[in-house]
């Protein structure tokens, strides 16, 4: 029998300082103040309202209000699909609308926890670099802050690609493996994640691959200055992100507060593409770990907002998505299990 699932699921669009549309939704406790602000980063390709579902149900289940915006060309988000022009475009969209959620008159004395999978896992460690007081802690699931020895390019391969980035930044010309085949261990889950038609599936683009390839390297070489307190997990099969490479962030970040889970025999998508048995064992971990961390909330030391409301925008009233149809400006979808919300709450990929 599956438990009420007391809170509301909302989505509206913003615009970023770009003028760019993007698509933002949050998963929030109705019977309780949250016990804590949870904002989510995904990984390359991926987006938060269909893939990160099951992440924003448990949490939200769990007491925790629970933030998503898809990352320009991602998703629901306007702009060239899985076009990265510059990472920290996706990092500074991101401390815009998070820092504005943060500061509204209900969370601003609430705790505020990162959560990032894969690519998300450094959008999240270069927030807290942007601001390092801001965040209470960090939850990294198979990140991406590191390359691993076994797949770095030469030196003389990087050189050649970055002599052309801007003369072809949006050829996809970089070969890859299928990613999903490689991710996602339960073949069921893996097809419902195939058949999201908001995920990318083509090849990366040149000055994409090369954004990330530099984000990773850069952070690689800064690892030392990660502060905040921060949950690792990694699944020790995973051969997308070695997990060596989390090791390395929990031996060399400057946190005092720092856990690493390693999972044997699991893969890199450790909350969509496991078992059920699998993925109930990493997110009772990482609600074990915000539990412990939010159950004394006079040992949270909340940062004052400062006005960052600037750069975040509402969608023009009437303003039409891609179907014609007027866009809703956070309409509340879902309380509990009764009315229209049924909908929402069955098993997806996360």
């Amino acid at each position: 029998m599956m438990m009420k699932l007391k809170f509301d699921y909302q989505e509206k669009y913003i615009r970023n300082s770009r003028d760019v549309e993007l698509f933002a939704c949050r998963w929030v406790p109705c019977s309780s103040p949250p016990k804590a602000l949870i904002f989510l980063c995904h990984g390359y390709g991926m987006e938060c309202s269909v893939f990160m579902r099951e992440c924003g149900i448990r949490l939200a289940s769990a007491g925790y209000a629970v933030f998503g915006m898809d990352y320009e060309g991602h998703g629901r988000s306007k702009g060239a699909r899985c076009y990265i022009k510059k990472f920290s475009n996706i990092v500074n969209d991101c401390y815009d609308y998070y820092t504005s959620i943060s500061a509204q008159e209900e969370y601003k004395e609430k705790g505020r926890f990162l959560y990032g999978e894969s690519m998300g896992g450094a959008v999240a460690l270069l927030l807290h670099k942007k601001d390092p007081s801001f965040w209470n802690g960090a939850l990294l699931v198979a990140p991406m802050c590191k390359i691993s020895e076994k797949v770095k390019p030469h030196p003389v391969v990087i050189n050649l690609l970055t002599r052309v980035e801007e003369i072809i930044p949006k050829w996809k010309i970089v070969p890859t493996k299928d990613v999903i085949d490689a991710a996602f261990k339960d073949p069921i889950k893996r097809e419902e994640i195939r058949n999201n038609k908001l995920i990318y599936q083509d090849k990366p683009r040149l000055k994409t691959a090369l954004e990330m390839l530099r984000t990773s390297m850069n952070l690689e070489d800064s690892l030392h200055e990660i502060t905040l307190p921060f949950l690792v997990l990694h699944g020790e099969a995973d051969i997308l992100t070695d997990p060596e490479i989390s090791k390395a962030l929990f031996e060399r970040a400057s946190s005092r507060d720092k856990t690493i889970k390693l999972y044997p025999g699991m893969w890199h998508g450790l909350t969509s593409g496991e078992t059920d048995a699998n993925v109930d064992l990493v997110f009772a971990d990482i609600i074990t770990w915000l539990d412990d961390r939010t159950g004394d909330t006079a040992s949270l030391t909340v940062t004052p907002v400062r006005d960052v409301t600037a750069n975040v925008q509402k969608v023009v009233e009437g303003a039409c998505n891609d179907q014609g149809k007027p866009k809703r400006q956070y309409a509340s979808l879902l309380c509990g299990l009764n009315g229209g919300g049924r909908r929402l709450v069955h098993r997806s990929a996360m």
